[in-house]
């Protein structure tokens, strides 16, 4: 920590297991506030870690860090976006709902694959042609499931 109290780049870094380039990243995204000094050097403030902290939590629970963003800039100019990230939260848990509901759709109908490709390789002898990815063919579902949850066709 330099005389100041701020933090060196590396110093902060270190702090949040990340590495200086992601420093600068969320610097560039407006995510943290770096000052200067006298030598042109990076120093974050005292506090950074602590926003740091806040950063990498939000990210593990979904939000971007364009959200993110827009959030702390409206926390740091004084306004109170509370209502806002509860509706944002609120809004990826439905969506997370709904990807986890289809992928259990879609893991119930791969057992049911599972179960008739083991039925048509039980069936099939001496090495010969099971027509497993053929099957595919007569299920359309999985391409309408796999378009859903965000997959290409």
């Amino acid at each position: 920590m330099s005389a100041n109290g701020c933090l060196r780049p590396g110093e902060l870094a270190q702090i949040a297991g990340v590495s200086t380039d992601t420093l600068r990243h969320y610097e560039r995204k407006g995510l943290l506030k770096a000052a200067r000094s006298s030598n042109g050097y990076r120093e974050y403030p005292s506090d950074a870690p602590a926003r740091m902290r806040l950063v990498q939590r939000a990210l593990s629970v979904g939000f971007s860090l364009d959200e993110l963003a827009t959030f702390l800039s409206m926390r740091d100019h004084g306004a109170a976006p509370c209502h806002d990230v509860r509706a944002l939260a609120a809004r990826k848990l439905k969506e997370l709902d709904s990807r986890i509901q289809g992928l259990s759709e879609l893991r119930d109908e791969l057992r049911v694959l599972l179960a008739d490709w083991d039925a048509r390789l039980a069936s099939t002898h001496g090495g010969g042609k099971a027509l497993l990815l053929e099957s595919l063919a007569e299920a359309p579902s999985t391409r309408r499931r796999h378009n859903k949850l965000g997959g290409k066709a």
